[in-house]
């Protein structure tokens, strides 16, 4: 997905636009749906050849398309940014609670409510688990690019935007598998940590290596130049998600034909993800008094998911055919249409957000 690079000459008073992509995320994963059952029930060898096609439980042309996918994004991430923390040390504090110790655990919650009680005799038996288990990996991964769009469209502050992230993304190296492997067995899920640890390292700890070298490389050819590299490099990442789903739904097809409604009853529980995760949020830096241009940001991250890497996860861990595999599409799914209704609402309850932050400072 290719954003803007926010760097303290970026005007946080000038919302930048998506790009067509960006912008019609929602319809190109629609298509890929379709595209890719089609394909799977049309031409099912070819793609159980690609799925045979394995080292150490790791699928090599996922684990490729992957790294196309994510590398791009990380390249946005300065880690220098982390000094900007203390000057925002309240906003950061309410995102940094609400992404690691309420959204995984909220979403852990809302997946035994609605998967395991609710909508269990609609889904089938023997996927419950692994439903549960793809929520989680989506609520885990705190999002790392599109984060920068909707700060932008939300006139977020640029520098905010980019401590968070980075701060994030430095966390995420070291506490994903944790809180992953303490949801799931608490969901009486097991997962080897092997296999666990392996994705993290395929698909958090290298990338953001390779990426922080090439951005290296890239800047000392002058900001003009990394600039024109993001935006040669930036579609690469989303041909490469769009190629990852075609792949997953036609492994997923079968299953998804014999029970259509499975993917509207998985949106249920991350839609009211985002809008408790982006609300709560919200209020918490209201009445710690931070200001709007730090809330939104610090909002929308907490509502948006990483969701490349819940993918990457999904698949390696349980397989293209499985639930959390799905799960995690649906994510990828709904994420664009339901995070331009949470930047309409900050940006319409301004008034009522300045008012009462004034009031505790």
């Amino acid at each position: 997905m290719s954003t803007p690079l926010l760097t303290p000459s970026t005007p946080a008073d000038t919302p930048a636009p998506m790009n067509l992509f960006e912008r019609y995320l929602t319809v190109w994963v629609a298509l890929c749906i379709v595209a890719g059952i089609a394909l799977g029930q049309w031409l099912p060898g070819p793609f159980q050849a690609i799925g045979r096609m394995e080292v150490a439980r790791v699928n090599l042309p996922v684990g490729v398309l992957i790294w196309v996918m994510v590398i791009p994004m990380l390249l946005k991430v300065d880690f220098r940014a982390l000094h900007e923390v203390r000057r925002h040390w309240r906003g950061i504090g309410v995102t940094l609670f609400v992404n690691w110790a309420v959204k995984p655990f909220s979403m852990a919650l809302l997946g035994w409510l609605f998967v395991r009680q609710l909508f269990s005799p609609w889904l089938p038996a023997d996927q419950l688990d692994s439903y549960i288990a793809g929520l989680i990996l989506l609520a885990a991964a705190p999002c790392t690019a599109m984060v920068f769009v909707w700060s932008r469209l939300t006139h977020g502050d640029p520098l905010f935007t980019l401590s968070q992230v980075a701060l994030n993304d430095t966390i995420m190296v070291f506490a994903f598998a944790p809180i992953v492997a303490l949801l799931l067995g608490l969901s009486s899920i097991t997962v080897p940590w092997d296999t666990l640890l392996t994705s993290v390292g395929l698909y958090i700890v290298i990338p953001v290596i390779v990426a922080q070298v090439l951005r290296r490389a890239l800047l000392q050819r002058g900001p003009a130049a990394f600039d024109a590299a993001l935006a040669r490099i930036g579609p690469w990442s989303m041909a490469a998600l769009l190629a990852t789903l075609v792949l997953l739904f036609a492994f997923q097809g079968e299953a998804i034909l014999q029970q259509p409604l499975v993917i509207a009853m998985l949106a249920v529980p991350i839609l009211i993800q985002v809008v408790f995760n982006s609300g709560l949020a919200y209020w918490l830096n209201r009445r710690a008094g931070e200001s709007h241009a730090v809330a939104c940001p610090s909002a929308l991250i907490g509502a948006s998911n990483f969701f490349e890497l819940a993918v990457a996860a999904a698949i390696s861990l349980f397989g293209f055919q499985s639930g959390a595999a799905l799960a995690t599409v649906v994510g990828v799914l709904i994420e664009v249409p339901v995070m331009l209704l949470v930047v309409r609402v900050v940006n319409r309850s301004k008034g009522w957000y300045e008012a009462g932050a004034r009031s505790r400072t």
